[in-house]
């Protein structure tokens, strides 16, 4: 009896063995594979990859539509300090730059109508908000941090890419950089 135990007993070991080593390479492999990813990052100097999201009133932006004049592609999400702060500079610059051929598109990172009504409330923002329910304009332009802001310029490529948080003074040199000529 105690023979048949111990065999028993090293069955259990080799098959936990097993067990450990095929987990151990997945979280290797895991690792390895998102620290090396190249994937299509979108980087300065790019076509902006393009998107159709809908507003908070049901109309939808494409961005493409807005080739020929300056984009503010501005990530964020109602919970993000940094993007509070900007909101109001943003809303400011927007009215001025507007009609000089800049739009401001703010894009919040999948949360609910009602957060983001709320929020655009609470700031009196009037430049169109877009939500991008399914992630899917976050994953196209490799989102991370917020708030994440991409200069368009007119011919719909990628100007400058900023990862933080702008003053207002920062924000009207960057509108000023993608103005139609």
């Amino acid at each position: 009896m105690p023979q048949h135990k111990e065999n028993k007993k090293k069955k259990r070991m080799i098959v936990r063995t097993a067990i450990l080593v095929v987990l151990a390479a997945a979280i290797i492999y895991t690792i390895v594979a998102n620290v090396t990813a190249t994937g299509d990052l979108v980087e300065e100097g790019d076509k902006a990859p393009d998107f159709t999201l809908t507003d908070l009133d049901g109309n939808p932006h494409k961005l493409s539509d807005y080739k020929g004049e300056g984009v503010f592609l501005n990530f964020w999400g109602t919970w993000c300090g940094p993007c509070k702060s900007e909101m109001p500079h943003m809303e400011e610059l927007y009215k001025e730059f507007e009609e000089k051929g800049v739009h401001v598109l703010a894009v919040n990172i999948a949360e609910s109508d009602f957060k983001v009504k709320a929020f655009a409330d609470t700031y009196g923002l009037s430049f169109p908000i877009v939500i991008d329910k399914t992630n899917s304009v976050r994953d196209a332009y490799n989102i991370r941090p917020l708030p994440t802001t991409f200069l368009v310029g007119p011919d719909g490529k990628v100007k400058k890419i900023i990862k933080q948080e702008m003053t207002g003074d920062q924000i009207r040199e960057y509108m000023e950089s993608i103005m139609p000529s």
